[in-house]
């Protein structure tokens, strides 16, 4: 980390509340905060003497992006088809490609994994990541594998280990859930970069015992949790099959849909769950790419908005870069509900606010958002504005221009891991190739596992 730089030469979106831009602007970093944010003359001015700079070459300054869900580890599964016959429905999806897979990964392809989603991340001007983890075969360990990648990336994390029951493993998940927060607590697994989070896979595949156990858990470290919901309409069915409750009625049964609840996809959700959510002041996380990949439906969003849940964005690992998600929401809502005239602003808010706001519920220090005091984390555009770019137009740009522009550099905490369009502290190309080496063979234990 850089104790001091100084980001000019572009213009400077602040984003937080007050929507504006700022000409010819800078970004003032000491010691990985935002210090002062203004005119280029003005911050200049009043930082140190020859102080580093980073040139933004005249493009667009913003705080880095937040992918608000994601899973860091899948980057191996990249190419690799589900068995035989294709998946018809969503459960199929899981039993034929994900689960068989989670069962076969090691702690070394869990963080040569994530090297990847990090180095992509990295490119596309994400500085933070929400991760659920899914590994029920290799639960030992895993976290601090996780841990270890994002510490070495320069990147923040919030990481969760999602405990499932499937295979009869939810006190395995939980003992690796404890053992990773000791850990975190004694300043191990990459503590100045990762939050820990508390993670359940989905309410259909955790019994009574393990729900009970992550809510004590919850009460006792006052952690937030990180859980799939309603993302198929098997998700409910089989929930209620089981248990004869919802999985929001589950969750709010133990105490655990509250104000610290990310709740994931939420795609089938009625009227009733919808204002469970809102009266809970929960957070959903709208993943309308992977939605559309699996055709399990879109998710309820202008009417969650309008019942006042805070709904933010992420990427359930289809991309590492979240502006596309922004505006594969913002073309989606309108297909879905037949009128070009909704959700322009909503998909700008989902990333560029929102998941500022429901991050910042969980972090010491405040980000997305480009004021003093806030995390130095920034991501630099290069974009040169076809006509003019004002406060007022800001989201049309970011939707039409922005949204698909290179990113020339991207900061974090004051560490600028990317500068002109290149790595500083990872070597890309032998991570990539450890990458291959290792898909080689998981894909090959993949082979020999069975469905289910």
């Amino acid at each position: 980390m850089n104790d001091q730089l100084l980001v000019v030469n572009g213009t400077v979106a602040p984003l937080g509340e007050r929507p504006r831009l700022i000409a010819d602007g800078a970004v003032w970093i000491e010691r990985g905060v935002i210090r002062r944010v203004g005119r280029r003359a003005v911050v200049q001015r009043a930082a140190p003497a020859r102080i580093p700079e980073l040139d933004a070459g005249g493009g667009v300054i913003l705080p880095g992006f937040i992918n608000a869900h994601t899973h860091l580890y899948s980057a191996l599964a990249r190419g690799l088809a589900p068995k035989p016959p294709a998946p018809k429905a969503f459960t199929d999806i899981l039993k034929q490609l994900w689960w068989p897979l989670d069962r076969v990964l090691t702690p070394a392809d869990l963080e040569v994994g994530a090297r990847v989603t990090l180095v992509e991340s990295i490119r596309a001007g994400v500085t933070t990541l929400v991760d659920h983890h899914e590994s029920q075969g290799c639960q030992r360990r895993a976290m601090e594998a996780l841990s270890a990648a994002v510490a070495r990336s320069g990147l923040r994390a919030l990481l969760a280990l999602g405990l499932s029951d499937r295979y009869g493993r939810g006190a395995k998940g939980l003992a690796e859930t404890e053992t990773f927060l000791a850990r975190h607590q004694a300043g191990h697994s990459g503590r100045k970069r990762v939050t820990p989070m508390l993670g359940l896979h989905a309410l259909f595949t955790v019994n009574d015992e393990t729900l009970a156990a992550v809510a004590e858990l919850a009460r006792a470290t006052g952690l937030g949790l990180h859980v799939h919901v309603a993302e198929a309409a098997a998700d409910g069915r089989l929930c209620r099959e089981a248990y004869g409750l919802t999985p929001l009625e589950r969750l709010d049964r133990v105490g655990l849909l509250n104000e610290r609840t990310l709740a994931i996809h939420g795609v089938h959700l009625d009227a009733a769950a919808q204002r469970l959510l809102a009266r809970r002041g929960a957070a959903l996380i709208h993943n309308p790419q992977s939605n559309m990949n699996n055709a399990v439906g879109t998710a309820p969003v202008p009417e969650l908005l309008r019942r006042g849940v805070q709904v933010g964005l992420g990427t359930d690992a289809m991309t590492a870069d979240v502006r596309l998600e922004a505006r594969v929401a913002h073309l989606l809502h309108k297909q879905a509900a037949g009128d070009p005239r909704i959700f322009f602003v909503e998909a700008c808010e989902l990333l560029l606010r929102n998941n500022a706001q429901i991050c910042n519920r969980f972090l010491p220090r405040p980000i997305g958002m480009l004021q003093p005091g806030a995390c130095g984390d920034i991501a630099v555009l290069d974009y040169d504005p076809p006509t003019a770019m004002t406060a007022a137009n800001f989201c049309a740009h970011f939707l039409y221009g922005l949204a698909g522009a290179p990113v020339r550099a991207t900061i974090c905490d004051g560490a600028v891991l990317l500068a002109d369009g290149r790595l500083t502290q990872l070597d890309e190309r032998a991570i990539m190739a450890a990458a291959r080496q290792h898909a080689r063979r998981l894909h090959r234990r993949f082979a020999a596992t069975p469905a289910g």
